[in-house]
């Protein structure tokens, strides 16, 4: 019996047919590559230690508003302070004790300009109870206009600034940070007796050089104990920021809080030391 050749198509559709041979993929290598460094990535981001916020946040004084944090303290005179200085150490008219305002900063760094802002501030001032120290410091950027409104209040059209080198950098780098906080700025029409000035033309060529630190130990007879060094106060508060201890926020403190006493002592200690022409 014969079959015929539509028969044989038919009952080879019904089998299936041969299969044609599969044609292999090359596989690119630098693809391989990639994919393999993306699945090892994706398995250290998964194992990475996560990152816990230290638990002793705490810092000193009162919170004035969220991020703003105030301390005063008042310390008794080791000496009689007059009612005015004299203020031939400075090239100036006498000197009103009740209108000084000594401050100094502690700021995100030390070069100055728009990026960098003081992030503590410190004032000390005579008062019939004793030198008044207060302190402003700022736990987060938010509260950057709070610290500067609050800072603007401890000042009138009567008061002396009187600073450490304040003139070229402290000054200027809080003028800056009222500018563009849109903050009218107060800083301006005040008086400014710059210590460093008086300083340098007395003890210029004495000691190996006139910074706070040598001045205050050489001729005040201050010795810091644990202090931390004033360049390394950024790197303490960008720390707090990203979740660290407040330690060494409160070492800045601590440092911030001797300045402004160092500067109240050396007011005092120019205006009895001559001063060369």
């Amino acid at each position: 019996m014969s079959v015929s050749l539509e028969r044989l198509q038919a009952l080879r559709r019904q089998s299936g047919g041969p299969k044609p041979a599969s044609v292999a993929v090359p596989v690119d290598p630098v693809l391989d590559q990639v994919a393999k460094l993306r699945g090892l990535l994706r398995v250290k981001r998964s194992s990475a230690p996560r990152i816990v916020q230290s638990t002793d946040r705490d810092i000193p004084g009162v919170e004035l508003v969220p991020g703003l944090w105030f301390r005063e303290q008042v310390l008794p005179l080791d000496v009689s302070w007059p009612q005015a200085l004299d203020g031939t150490f400075a090239r100036s008219e006498p000197i009103p004790s009740a209108d000084l305002l000594f401050f100094d900063t502690e700021t995100t760094g030390l070069a100055g300009g728009t990026g960098t802002r003081a992030f503590m501030v410190g004032a000390a001032d005579v008062t019939p109870a004793g030198l008044r120290v207060r302190q402003l410091t700022i736990a987060n950027t938010a509260a950057e206009p709070a610290m500067l409104e609050t800072f603007q209040t401890w000042l009138s059209p009567s008061t002396i600034l009187c600073s450490y080198n304040g003139r070229s950098y402290d000054a200027p780098l809080l003028k800056t940070r009222y500018r563009l906080m849109r903050q009218q700025e107060p800083l301006s029409g005040l008086a400014h007796v710059d210590l460093l000035y008086p300083t340098r033309r007395r003890y210029r060529g004495v000691f190996e050089n006139c910074r706070l630190a040598t001045i205050e130990r050489r001729v005040l007879g201050i010795v810091r104990e644990d202090d931390l060094p004033g360049s390394e106060a950024p790197g303490a508060w960008l720390g707090y920021l990203r979740g660290g201890s407040s330690q060494l926020l409160k070492r800045v403190l601590a440092h911030n809080h001797q300045d402004v006493v160092t500067l109240a002592r050396l007011a005092l200690h120019l205006e009895v030391q001559p001063c060369s022409p």
